[in-house]
């Protein structure tokens, strides 16, 4: 859908950036930037190749959300399972992670964007936790878009952190079963603080969630696309908020009673 223009009755062309109403933007989009390694494979390159390419995506939409406005952006780093992954896989990733961060930060801070993690972030490596901190530290003072990184992350070790942190204060009698609410549940996350995402964005042709912010998840719009994210640049994401905006969100109420 890139480069997309709709002409109106002057015949003057409209962007769909243009098409999008200010004034109905989400607060938080999540993306679960997907398809790196299959985008390279397809251009006969190792999947080093398309991460490099998917650091240049996060520039780009990055940039993008903050021009247009978006409060929260979330993107899906690094799972607890990508630990997995084979060996040299890993190792590069972090490597990459730490030069993306060192080389980014006065971007981010030219555009007045806010840098932080949620994830099990006690396993990334010295240099790669350092280089975060650093960064979330030199950006936390700005006001514009915050931009999440979700590493070493996965919504069920998060949950089961947060049941346990639940039960221990129960154990320590801090707090009575039947006073564990919703609100109780949500502060024992990672996000705690960040408003719930209302849409979510998977690139790479791929229809799941793949074990992200499952509880956070529970009203969010989902957006999917056959886009790689090497290729979801600016013109995808605003057409992502675009359809979002057509949607009738009724949070279990019927249209009626909105």
């Amino acid at each position: 859908m890139r480069n997309i223009e709709i002409k109106n009755a002057t015949n003057t062309s409209m962007s769909i950036k243009e098409k999008i109403d200010a004034g109905r933007l989400p607060q938080h989009v999540a993306i679960i930037m997907d398809g790196n390694g299959r985008w390279a494979k397809a251009q006969g390159k190792d999947r080093s190749f398309g991460h490099r390419e998917g650091v240049v995506s996060v520039r780009k939409v990055v940039e993008a959300a903050s021009r247009i406005g978006l409060k929260y952006l979330t993107l899906y780093t690094f799972s607890t399972e990508n630990w997995n992954r084979p060996r040299e896989e890993v190792e590069a990733l972090m490597s990459l992670l730490v030069m993306a961060i060192h080389k980014e930060t006065p971007n981010l801070m030219k555009n007045n964007v806010r840098l932080l993690a949620i994830g099990d972030l006690s396993r990334l490596p010295e240099k790669a936790y350092a280089s975060l901190l650093d960064c979330m530290a030199q950006t936390s003072a700005n006001t514009g878009t915050s931009v999440v990184l979700a590493l070493s992350y996965s919504s069920r070790w998060e949950i089961t952190a947060a049941v346990r942190e639940l039960a221990a204060r129960v154990n320590r009698q801090e707090l009575a079963i039947n006073e564990i609410t919703e609100n109780s549940i949500s502060a024992c996350l990672t996000t705690h603080g960040i408003p719930d995402p209302d849409l979510l964005i998977r690139t790479g042709g791929e229809q799941r969630i793949s074990n992200f912010l499952l509880w956070q998840l529970s009203y969010a719009e989902l957006y999917f696309t056959e886009k790689y994210w090497p290729e979801f640049r600016e013109e995808e994401l605003y057409s992502a908020l675009l359809d979002y905006q057509v949607r009738e969100r009724r949070f279990g109420k019927t249209s009626e009673q909105l």
